[in-house]
């Protein structure tokens, strides 16, 4: 049998078991360091959902809620009015810390732009000064910037075309000299007319404030933009001395205002609100049972008039009687408790319209129309 040569052994040094990895080290070397930095940041992060990007970082401003309009909305009849707002240096606001603006508890901060006797062209933007003070619209923009904005109310257009002083003034005036014809004689026929007129002052005005939100980079959907109208003040359900209470006008001229002037004012507001994508509350039902002379004063939600009835229809006012007539036939600070809990309800709903009206707890509640 042939012998069967076996190779030399080899002089090379026996390589360790380990070689192949060793070898492959430079192409597995990034991986490797990749899986230790993954290894390290857990931890020290929280993990991230899969799919889901992370969300943008706290808004650190204070939330705010905030008013515009005339004396419905800045207190005006509530009392207690803000220094500054009370005649120093001409501005007679009349902004009352019992305002509904303060009250709703809608946002940490409650901001009151709204000035008594302000007009819709003192809330858009433009020139117009009133009481010393400019734009409501353009002050907005400032206040939403410094704040993270959750509510916007408007309450505006009884100074304009509507005048409700002018007509309380007219229903008076008609109480006292019987040969006067009732306001809802003389003003009713044209109250159509001026409600036309002042519609599209109330929605420039809301437009402008939509505006001054979207210069402060607020998309609509950022925040409740909601339009206000006015609370009856008086209800022809007066006893028969009313007009020695502080209601010197007829009641048959307080059931016209009642049911006709106020709903007719509320469905204009109403319109524009539909019109700039704004949600409505109708506070024209605020006060009923407890309008100006229809009860004990101390559970009334309306003011009675303030000031001599013959010196004002005379025009023989001085400087401080026309300001302390301002409050006349205003929300008192119990009513506007009863609209910030009311207009808090109605901005937690999701209704687009609803009506403040009273309920058997003593608050005032949104009812929805069917």
């Amino acid at each position: 049998m042939p012998t069967r040569l076996l190779p030399a052994p080899s002089r090379r040094r026996a390589l360790p078991v380990a070689f192949p990895v060793a070898l492959a080290l430079p192409v597995a070397f990034p991986v490797a360091l990749a899986l230790l930095v993954v290894l390290a940041s857990i931890g020290s992060a929280p993990p991230a959902v899969a799919g889901v990007p992370p969300g943008p970082p706290p808004d650190p401003r204070p939330t705010a809620v905030v008013a515009l309009g005339d004396s419905a909305a800045s207190g005006e009849g509530a009392g207690g009015y803000e220094a500054g707002t009370r005649g120093e240096g001409g501005n007679w606001c009349h902004r009352s810390p019992a305002a509904y603006v303060h009250r709703s508890a809608l946002a940490e901060v409650g901001v009151n732009l709204a000035c008594s006797g302000a007009g819709a062209g003192h809330v858009a933007f433009g020139a117009a000064v009133h009481h010393t003070e400019g734009s409501q619209a353009r002050r907005l923009v400032e206040v939403a910037r410094r704040h993270r904005v959750l509510a916007v109310t408007l309450q505006v257009g009884a100074n304009d075309e509507p005048d409700l002083s002018g007509v309380a003034v007219a229903c008076i005036r008609a109480f006292l000299d019987l040969r006067e014809p009732g306001c809802r004689t003389t003003l009713g026929p044209g109250w159509a007319g001026r409600l036309a007129a002042v519609e599209p002052r109330i929605e420039a005005a809301a437009r402008d404030v939509r505006s001054a939100m979207t210069e402060a980079g607020y998309a609509p959907a950022d925040y409740a933009f909601v339009l206000l109208s006015y609370a009856a003040p008086g209800s022809e359900a007066m006893p028969v001395w009313h007009g020695v209470q502080g209601c010197p006008y007829s009641r048959p001229d307080a059931g016209w205002a009642r049911t006709v002037a106020f709903p007719r004012l509320a469905a204009t507001i109403a319109a524009v609100a539909e019109r700039v994508g704004a949600r409505f509350l109708d506070l024209t039902r605020l006060a009923e049972g407890r309008e100006a002379c229809t009860g004990p004063l101390r559970d009334e939600w309306q003011r009675r008039l303030t000031v001599d009835p013959r010196t004002l229809v005379q025009g023989a006012l001085d400087t401080a009687g026309r300001h302390l007539f301002q409050e006349s036939f205003h929300p008192t600070a119990a009513a506007h408790t009863a609209i910030a809990g009311c207009l808090r309800e109605f901005v937690g709903g999701g209704a687009a319209r609803a009506a403040c009206v009273p309920g058997r707890d003593g608050a005032a509640h949104p009812e929805v129309a069917a």
